[in-house]
């Protein structure tokens, strides 16, 4: 199964996609996450991708492409996979269906901008194990801690109001392309963001089926 996340910035990719890996056994690729690491390591990669990650704005095509092109000929993608944060445009969905072909399905979390921008400045990262929480909606059981490994939780330096405001326009300028791509292709489907966590599961898992 090859599946494609597409949602803004907080609209709860990572939530998700950890629940259907845990369901379908898929490896997780996460480009964003991919970028972090290389950046905390103050490798080549990372220092190219810093400044503009640092500004809420999208990395080069040709970087990006690279990177996923080496993460899919691994081991663990020859189950299946699911992709977090690539494509974000609709260059990037073609390139990916050159090197896949077309992917099974690609789910579209959809949530208010003033709903992304609150959960945004409320976000909370494991920086141990990668789980996300909200202050707001889905706090951890100990504020400031990780309910699955127990380190303290961080916010990350692009979740406040001004970069959030560009990471959602800068969304907003590629998602109709890269939704209707899809939507061509007959892959896409849609669910409601502002919906119980385990309701927008239970929507997605219907229709993928078993």
């Amino acid at each position: 199964m090859k599946l494609v996340l597409i949602g803004a910035p907080a609209a709860g990719k990572g939530t998700q996609a950890r629940r259907l890996i845990d369901k379908y056994n898929l490896a997780y690729i996460s480009t964003g996450d991919i970028l972090r690491e290389q950046v905390s390591k103050g490798t080549e990669l990372g220092l190219k991708a810093k400044e503009v990650m640092d500004a809420g704005k999208l990395v080069s095509d040709e970087l990006i492409i690279a990177i996923v092109k080496d993460r899919l000929s691994e081991d663990d993608c020859k189950v299946g996979y699911i992709l977090d944060g690539f494509p974000r445009t609709d260059v990037q969905a073609q390139k990916l269906d050159e090197l896949i072909g077309s992917v099974d399905r690609a789910i579209y979390i959809k949530v208010p901008d003033d709903v992304l921008l609150t959960r945004l400045t409320a976000r909370e990262t494991c920086p141990d194990c990668g789980a996300i929480y909200n202050k707001i909606s889905s706090p951890s059981k100990e504020a400031g801690v990780c309910d699955v490994c127990g380190a303290k939780l961080t916010q990350r330096k692009d979740d406040n109001m001004e970069t959030g405001l560009v990471r959602l326009k800068t969304f907003h300028d590629t998602a109709d392309a890269l939704i209707d791509h899809y939507a061509k292709q007959g892959k896409l489907f849609e669910v409601d963001g502002l919906a119980d966590i385990d309701e927008v599961t239970n929507e997605i898992f219907k229709n993928l089926g078993e």
